[in-house]
C-alpha cells in the first residue's frame, strides 16, 4: 500500500521521465537557495503563481532537491479522462473552488503534512491578476493550514513561466529560450499567532505575512522594489 505522499514507483518512474527532459528542454535554470527545502518531514511550499506550466517546473525544482510535490489541484482536472487518472495517482489533492468542500481539501492536505509531505499551496488560488503581475493578496487557506498542523511554511518565488505561456494563452512561446528563475526564502515565522484563536483576522493577519516573505523574494529575483500594497481583486 503506497503512501499518501508519494506514488507508486511505476507513475513516479514516468513522471520523472517525461517531466524532468521536458523541464530541462524548455527552459533554462536559474535556482537560488535550494538548501532552505527541509529533505524531511512535513512542509507547505507557499508560492507565488503566474502560468500555467509554473506547477510543471516547480515539481521539477523541488524533486531535484529531495521532495515530492503533493499539489493541490482543480477538481475539474481529476474528472478528464486519463488525466484525471494520472493527477490522482501522482498525489493530487483535489480543491473544489467557492465551495463548502473546499474544506476536505485542507483536511487532506494535513493528513499528508502529517505523513511527512510537502504541500505545494498557491494562496491566491489563482494565476496573479496584479497588472506587473506581483502576487495579489491571498486566500487564508494556507495560514489555517499551517496554524492547525504546525508545519513549516516555506515561501518560493519564481520568475519566467509567465514568458513560457502567459496565463490565458494555449500556444507557448518556445522561441527565445525562456529562464525560470527560482528563490527559496528562509521559513515564515508564525510564532506570534501559535496561542491566538484562528479567527478570521488572526488568519488574514498570518496569510499576509507568509505573501510578504513570497512577494521579498520575488523582488530579489525581479531586483525590484514591490507594490507596498498587494492587489486586491476584490477590490477591483
Amino acid at each position: 500500500m503506497r503512501r499518501l505522499t508519494r506514488p507508486s514507483r511505476f507513475w513516479e518512474i514516468l513522471a520523472v521521465v517525461i517531466v524532468k527532459p521536458l523541464s530541462l528542454l524548455l527552459v533554462g535554470r536559474d535556482w537560488r537557495h535550494g538548501e532552505r527545502v527541509p529533505r524531511q518531514g512535513g512542509v507547505i511550499i507557499a508560492t507565488n503563481h503566474l502560468s500555467w506550466t509554473d506547477p510543471v517546473l516547480l515539481a521539477h525544482f523541488l524533486y531535484d532537491h529531495g521532495r515530492w510535490p503533493v499539489i493541490l489541484a482543480k477538481s475539474a482536472l481529476f474528472k478528464v479522462p486519463l488525466l484525471g487518472r494520472a493527477v490522482r495517482a501522482l498525489c493530487a489533492v483535489p480543491v473544489e473552488r467557492g465551495s463548502s468542500e473546499a474544506a476536505r481539501s485542507l483536511h487532506e492536505s494535513a493528513q499528508r503534512l502529517k505523513e511527512g509531505g510537502a504541500i505545494l499551496f498557491y494562496p491566491e488560488g489563482t494565476c496573479t491578476r496584479d497588472p506587473d503581475l506581483w502576487p495579489m493578496v491571498g486566500k487564508t487557506g494556507v495560514a489555517r493550514l499551517a496554524l492547525q498542523s504546525g508545519a513549516q511554511v516555506i515561501p518560493v518565488a519564481h520568475w519566467g513561466a509567465h514568458e513560457l505561456l502567459p496565463y490565458g494563452e494555449k500556444r507557448p512561446r518556445l522561441f527565445p529560450r525562456k529562464t525560470f528563475h527560482l528563490s527559496v526564502g528562509p521559513p515564515v515565522d508564525l510564532s506570534r499567532y501559535a496561542d491566538r484563536p484562528p479567527h478570521a483576522d488572526v488568519l488574514r493577519e498570518a496569510t499576509a505575512d507568509i505573501m510578504a516573505a513570497v512577494t521579498a523574494q520575488l523582488a530579489e529575483l525581479r531586483g525590484e522594489k514591490a507594490p507596498e500594497t498587494p492587489y486586491d481583486p476584490a477590490r477591483q
